[in-house]
């Protein structure tokens, strides 16, 4: 297996660019929902309104448009809501600010802007994503399964087209996962969050000589669309909560219509439209 861009080869004419978290892996939801938002309650103190705010920050993370934000932009988001209607947030302003300025949003630079700045916002948002690291890390292999129908989709696609894993979470935690269930077996390149954002990770797999209209790429937040449409690719969406359908329809339909030249228009439009109104 290719393991980075330099010594990656084009092997087949298609190219199938598949995300991990919420998309091939159920691990998305279950981050969330034992997590971080829980992580969250527990660093500012807000148990006595513990059921509402969950419901919101899983309704921010997964079941809306901003499915799959980065994790320091969710929390200055829920912050805002929480000061606006619950309780006042110490020092959100400079979160708030340094979300929107920082170059990069990252637990290091996280750190970085702490030397710099002695503000509890920040220092509060430092110590939650360090128990969300701890809490995600305690989440047992049983309970980070494949989606039913990721195996046989994968081994279908994999006859026509080399396999990509492009995703934005941790390398290490992408192989484990993936090698646990066999998944590998049909991947040819991992491009986990050490090799760039995703828009970089296609178009420098674009450079090996792929034709753009035989690469798709597959995922389930609105990140994966813009990295696709950055790139004039095609993008295949995985359903939250419709996931194992999403993945029959891959395997039944969305792969014969990109070999043979059918995917744009007609049916690229549909699937856009099923994406957009399933995260309303």
């Amino acid at each position: 297996m290719g393991m980075n861009l330099d010594n990656f080869t084009k092997k087949k004419d298609w190219l199938f660019c598949i995300d991990s978290d919420g998309c091939a892996m159920n691990t998305m939801d279950i981050k969330h929902i034992r997590c971080f938002g829980p992580c969250m309650v527990e660093e500012w103190g807000l148990e006595q309104w513990r059921g509402e705010l969950l419901t919101r920050w899983n309704k921010i993370n997964l079941y809306s448009i901003t499915r799959g934000i980065n994790r320091f932009k969710g929390l200055a988001r829920m912050l805002r809501e929480v000061n606006s209607a619950y309780a006042m947030v110490e020092g959100i302003e400079v979160l708030e600010k340094w979300v929107l300025e920082t170059p990069e949003l990252s637990t290091e630079a996280l750190e970085q802007e702490i030397a710099k700045q002695d503000n509890i916002c920040l220092k509060k948002a430092l110590s939650w994503s360090y128990k969300v690291n701890e809490c995600i890390n305690s989440i047992s292999f049983d309970d980070k399964k494949p989606f039913e129908g990721v195996k046989e989709a994968l081994e279908y696609a994999h006859q026509y087209g080399d396999i990509a894993i492009v995703s934005s979470a941790n390398r290490q935690a992408v192989v484990e996962e993936w090698e646990l269930y066999h998944l590998l077996d049909h991947v040819d390149i991992i491009l986990a969050q050490d090799a760039g954002t995703k828009a970089h990770c296609i178009r420098e797999l674009v450079k090996k000589g792929y034709d753009r209209e035989h690469v798709l790429m597959v995922g389930d937040a609105p990140g994966d669309q813009d990295a696709a449409k950055t790139n004039e690719v095609f993008y295949y969406p995985i359903l939250v909560r419709h996931e194992s359908e999403s993945w029959r329809e891959f395997r039944e339909h969305a792969v014969g219509k990109l070999l043979d030249g059918t995917y744009g228009g007609a049916y690229e439009i549909r699937k856009e439209a099923e994406f957009l109104n399933n995260l309303k």
